[in-house]
């Protein structure tokens, strides 16, 4: 057993082939439209204004429909709208493979309960720090900021895994690091594969294609994504009452052994799943408290 997507899980069990669902994510992007697209499509925002509100994004814990609002470009009303629009022609990849022929809608009910079922050990309902670690509210701020950029910066999808606690970090293409004093001290390290480097890059450098661009480009993108998530990290933290510093990011060489947890630190580790199988991970070493 392992994490993972619904798709995948039907394929595994026999029920679709691959090709099925590639039609139906297909199907699912071409119906599936953020609200950015939803309200150039109503005619309520030009491509420049949403550009503008994508970039403010980077600075600030807010949602596009609220930040268009903040930002002058949409009425409330117009944003429950688009909301409207956006939730009605949403649907999900059971439902796209339905739409295709590759399920039919008894059989879909029936994968779905074995495919909760199936994955039950693996669901995160939120984020959730081992009790044994103090300053759980910022640590959990941390993991779900990092997550919530992935989406509006890099607009990926994927499935969180819960939290562990780790003596080692594993070894990736490229693993990025920020340090953090002040109320606390710590390491905040993100792991990624080629793969996912190459998602954060394409966002980060808007340009759908970066075949061009060498690794040093690359991995700056990833430092410049951090950079920014752990902006919006200390800024969060100063409403709470917390004061961090953070330092300028800097990149691990890819190594068979990893990254140690050091001595008198704790390693926790948020996994991050992507539909097409890729794994990477969040890391944050934690100095312990001292006795």
């Amino acid at each position: 057993m392992a994490v993972k997507f619904f798709g995948q899980f039907l394929i595994e069990q026999g029920a679709i082939s691959h090709s099925s669902l590639l039609k139906a994510i297909s199907l699912q992007e071409e119906t599936n439209r953020k609200i950015g697209a939803v309200v150039f499509e109503m005619e309520m925002m030009s491509q420049v204004e949403i550009a503008k509100v994508h970039q403010s994004q980077r600075n600030a814990d807010t949602r596009f429909g609220d930040k268009a609002v903040e930002m002058g470009f949409l009425t409330q009303e117009q944003l429950q709208q688009a909301l409207v629009r956006q939730r009605n022609s949403h649907i999900y990849i059971g439902e796209a493979l339905v739409k295709v022929g590759a399920l039919i809608k008894k059989d879909l009910e029936r994968y779905l309960l074995k495919f909760k079922e199936d994955q039950k050990p693996y669901a995160v309902e939120k984020v959730e720090i081992p009790k044994s670690i103090s300053n759980q509210e910022i640590w959990e701020m941390v993991a779900d900021l990092t997550k919530k950029m992935l989406v509006r910066v890099a607009d990926m999808s994927f499935r969180p895994g819960p939290c562990q606690i780790i003596d080692n970090l594993p070894s990736r293409t490229m693993v990025a690091e920020i340090g953090f004093s002040g109320s606390v001290s710590a390491r905040y390290l993100l792991t990624t594969s080629q793969d996912s480097r190459n998602i954060i890059a394409r966002a980060i450098l808007q340009e759908d294609d970066i075949e061009h661009e060498s690794i040093a480009i690359l991995d700056d993108s990833v430092m410049e994504f951090i950079n920014i998530v752990c902006g919006n990290i200390a800024a969060k933290a100063a409403q709470s009452g917390f004061h961090i510093d953070i330092s300028p990011p800097i990149t691990h060489q890819q190594s068979d052994r990893g990254i140690a947890v050091p001595e008198k630190h704790t390693g926790l580790m948020f996994p991050i799943y992507l539909s097409d199988g890729e794994v990477f991970e969040l890391a944050i070493f934690i100095k312990n408290d001292p006795l």
